[in-house]
Formats: C-alpha cells, sequence, structure tokens
C-alpha cells in the first residue's frame, strides 16, 4: 500500500520539474497523475476476480514485478506522451496487487483482533506512503542529478523488494476452476476508461466539455457500465437456475450486485463514502503541493518538509485504529474521519499565505491522515468481515476501485472549480490569459487555490453526512470476538452488545 500511494505522491511533488523538463503543459500536468488512478481503478475489477479464481500470489506477484518494469520505464522516458502511457501501465500493476493483498490478508488472518491490526496497518500505508512519496520525491527530485527521475527509480526498488518479500512469505495459491466473465470485463472496463478519460480530459479538450468527443465518450461509457449491471444481474440470477449450467458463456458474475446489499445495503454506503472521502484527501493534497510550489514558490525540499507530519501521523493512526476498532462502532471512524478530512481542506481554504506554516499547513497535514486512514482502516475491514471468503478479492476490489474513481473525479472537479474561478477573477482585473495560465494574477491564483479546496470539503462533508444518516446500527466492525456470518445477503455487523 506505501508503494501504491508513493507512486502517486512521488509523481506529484515532481510536477513543476516535469513540466519544465519535458515541456508539458500546465493543464496536461494532471494526466501524470490521472493515468495511474484512471487504470488501475478501471482494472482493479477483473484483476480481483482474477486473483480469486486463479490465486492471489500470482495476481500479486505478476503485479508488483510489472510495476518494477514500467517504474523503470518511466525514469528513461524523454517525453510527456510517453510518461503518461507508462504511468498508466504502472497503475494496472497496482490494480492486480492491491485488491490479491487484501484477500491474502483476509484468508491469512480469521476474525480475531489480530485481523483488525492487520488491516490498520494495511491501511496505514495510504497516509504513510503519502508522506513516503511527498518527502522522499521531494528530496530526491532536487538533490540527485536524475532529479524527477529518481522517485521513479525509487519506487522500482521498492516494488522489487515487496514483490520478492512476498515469494517467499506467502502461502501458496489455492485455484478455481471456474470461468471468467470476459465479457462483463469488456462491458466495465471498457465504461470505466471512457468516463474516467472524459473527466480527465474534459477541461482541456478543444471546446472544453461542450467538445463533441467528450460528450459522445461519455455517453457510450455511462451505456456500457448499465450494460454491464443488466449483464452481472443476468449472470447472478442464472446461479439460482439449476437448469442453467455453468459455461463460458454463463460464467460466475464478475461482481454479484447482491454485494452491494450487503448488511442491509450498507456495503453501497460505505463503497461511496470512500468514493467521497478519497476525492476529498488526494485532491487536498495535489492542490497542497501545487500551492506550495508554484504559489509560494518553495523548492521540492521545502515542500516536503510540510508534509513530514503526514509520516508521523499515519504511523500513529495505525496504532490507534488498532487499538479502538474493536471497541468503537463503525460511525464513530466514518464520521469523525470525513470531518477531519473536510477540516483539513477547509483550513487551506481559508489559508492567508502570510502567516506562519504552523497557523494552517501543519494542522490541516495532522487532521487530514487521521481523516483518511480512519475511513479506510475501518472501511476495509467492515468489507473483509462481510465478504464471503470466495469473493474477498473482488470486494476488497470494488472498495479500491471506488477510492480510485475519487481520485479522478476529486481532481477532475476541482481542476474544473480552479480554472474557473482563475479565469473570472483575471478577466475582473482586465487579464486575459495565455493558453497555459502562467500569467494570472496571484491574486486569481489564491482564490482558484481556495475554491479548489473547498471543493475537495464539499465531497468530504458528503460523505460525514451519508454517514451520519446511514451508518445508525451497524455497531463494531472490529474483531473483538469472533463474529458469524450470516445466510443471508442481508448480513449485519452487530455490536459487542448485541
Amino acid at each position: 500500500m506505501v508503494v501504491n500511494v508513493t507512486n502517486t505522491s512521488s509523481a506529484s511533488i515532481s510536477l513543476p520539474t516535469i513540466e519544465k523538463d519535458l515541456n508539458i503543459k500546465e493543464e496536461e500536468l494532471q494526466w501524470l497523475v490521472s493515468a495511474y488512478s484512471l487504470s488501475s481503478g478501471c482494472f482493479l475489477l477483473f484483476f480481483g476476480r482474477l486473483a480469486d479464481i486463479y490465486g492471489r500470489k500470482k495476481a500479486f506477484m505478476i503485479g508488483t514485478f510489472s510495476q518494477v518494469a514500467f517504474s523503470l520505464g518511466c525514469g528513461f522516458a524523454q517525453s510527456g506522451t510517453t510518461l503518461v502511457i507508462l504511468r498508466a501501465f504502472q497503475g494496472m500493476g497496482a490494480a492486480a496487487t492491491i485488491p490479491s493483498a487484501l484477500g491474502i490478508l483476509a484468508h491469512a488472518f480469521p476474525p480475531s483482533r489480530m485481523r483488525s491490526v492487520a488491516f490498520a496497518t494495511f491501511a496505514a500505508g495510504a497516509p504513510v506512503g503519502g508522506a513516503f512519496g511527498m518527502i522522499i520525491g521531494g528530496v530526491l527530485t532536487q538533490i540527485t542529478s536524475t532529479h524527477w527521475r529518481s522517485p521513479f527509480y525509487l519506487v522500482a526498488a521498492m516494488s522489487a523488494l515487496t514483490g520478492i518479500s512476498g515469494m517467499i512469505s506467502f502461502d501458496a495459491d489455492v485455484t478455481s476452476a471456474e470461468a471468467v466473465d470476459w465479457i462483463g470485463v469488456t462491458l466495465v472496463t471498457v465504461g470505466l476508461v471512457l468516463i474516467l478519460f472524459v473527466l480527465g480530459q474534459g477541461e482541456v479538450a478543444p471546446q472544453g466539455w461542450k467538445t463533441p468527443y467528450i460528450i459522445t465518450l461519455l455517453i457510450v461509457g455511462i451505456i456500457m457500465v448499465l450494460l454491464f449491471l443488466l449483464w452481472e444481474r443476468h449472470l447472478e440470477q442464472g446461479l439460482d437456475d439449476p437448469s442453467r449450467a455453468p459455461s463460458a458463456w454463463r460464467p460466475p458474475p464478475l461482481m454479484s450486485l447482491s454485494l452491494w446489499t450487503r448488511a442491509k445495503g450498507r456495503m453501497a454506503v460505505i463503497l461511496v463514502i470512500a468514493f467521497l472521502n478519497w476525492s476529498g484527501f488526494m485532491s487536498w493534497s495535489f492542490w497542497v503541493q501545487l500551492y506550495y510550489q508554484d504559489y509560494l514558490l518553495l523548492s521540492p525540499i521545502e515542500t516536503m518538509l510540510r508534509f513530514i507530519p503526514m509520516f508521523v501521523v499515519g504511523c500513529l493512526c495505525n496504532v490507534l485504529v488498532a487499538m479502538f476498532v474493536g471497541k468503537l462502532p463503525l460511525i464513530i471512524f466514518a464520521v469523525s474521519g470525513t470531518l477531519l478530512t473536510a477540516s483539513a481542506a477547509i483550513l487551506f481554504a481559508l489559508i492567508d499565505p502570510t502567516v506562519t506554516y504552523w497557523a494552517f499547513g501543519f494542522p490541516s497535514a495532522v487532521l487530514v491522515v487521521f481523516g483518511a486512514d480512519f475511513v479506510y482502516s475501518s472501511g476495509t475491514i467492515f468489507i473483509a468481515k462481510i465478504a464471503l471468503p470466495h469473493e474477498r478479492s473482488v470486494a476488497g476490489a470494488m472498495f479500491q476501485t471506488m477510492a480510485q474513481l475519487g481520485i479522478a473525479v476529486g481532481l477532475a472537479v476541482s481542476t474544473l472549480v480552479f480554472n474557473i474561478v482563475v479565469k473570472n477573477e483575471s478577466a475582473d482585473v482586465g487579464v486575459t490569459l495565455n493558453s497555459a495560465g502562467t500569467n494570472a494574477p496571484r491574486s486569481a491564483q489564491l482564490k482558484g487555490y481556495r475554491s479548489a479546496q473547498w471543493t475537495c470539503a464539499s465531497f468530504a462533508l458528503m460523505a460525514a453526512l451519508l454517514a451520519a444518516l446511514c451508518l445508525h446500527g451497524v455497531g463494531i466492525v472490529g474483531d473483538k470476538k469472533t463474529l458469524q456470518h450470516a445466510a443471508s445477503d442481508k448480513t449485519i455487523v452487530e455490536s459487542e452488545d448485541n
């Protein structure tokens, strides 16, 4: 998990350097982050299903060593287009490793307090990886001779170490003879690719969101996803019909739609909360590092120093979640986590550039880590608890898919807001922006950064409202005692008192 998030954060802090070195337009920089999220988000379900069928260790190994190869490729890239393509292949490696890792954890740790510790440790990899990527990425970008290429070499080495460790320590795979739902794979992958492409490209297209191919691809993408849902419903209904024997044309569904209704629909609630909170968290990170480097004109190392609290607090969160997830109900973690994420964004939305870092930047960096880790840890533990053994990798993939979709949507919406505000503010003072927007007045830039952070806060506040309204009665999700699965799809996690 540290490697996965480092892949995003280390590239993010290197963006200004990459922009100058490869002569990439500022509006295209988002793709260096979005390409990774797009491909990993689109292929998570596919690789999660393959991991459940053909083996989680095998999927983990393939994904990890793919990241080694494509991270090295990114380090040698000579153009922005090549780098974006290689970043997309990097994301496919993450799509194979993350759901298989969640499946391995759920299988290795039966319901017990140690499972809570294991999942809390895994979840802590997100904020720790975010801070680690910022810190090490900032240092390597500034002091090494290869500059922005060095973080990619670091990720390759980390991936290699992770792959070798997993090869030695993971249990041998138990495979299945089930067929793969290739029709479902095609529909959902193509649909998500088109939708996420539109979200990333809509703002920089020739006519913006009114560009014909943007509108067409969005419609086609939505239709493909709807067809996927109908196809999965058809396959799931066939499982209950003894007269319909499984075949290559009637395989088990890639994603059982009933999985969304587990725990009286709270599975769907948790997935949407993950989507919204991750939209706020990763967009916060993106705009904060741009604010430091492009507005305050700080060096990569000076920017890195301001993210150090995230690394320290991320480690602390792991301990706190492991201690209390078996004592406090899910709603406490979900509501408090989303509100903390929103608070971090609000601090930057109100920031005064003339005051000390300790007034706004430091508390924001601390709060956002608590917010991300509380939601991520409790969410993954909840999903591991209610998912059946044969679908744990797919369930983990669903959670990750919603998080990755949240990153893409959060960046797209906040970028749209930023550009609109900067354009309008510049026009108000009589400045016509150039094609790259580099001549925007500083007052317009500051208002743009603040507006982008208000957008991040809005995502997290919507998640907090959803958690407060829908998660009453779920109870404790941590494994303080062993809980049994209910036989029906209405499985609900009960508190210890119940």
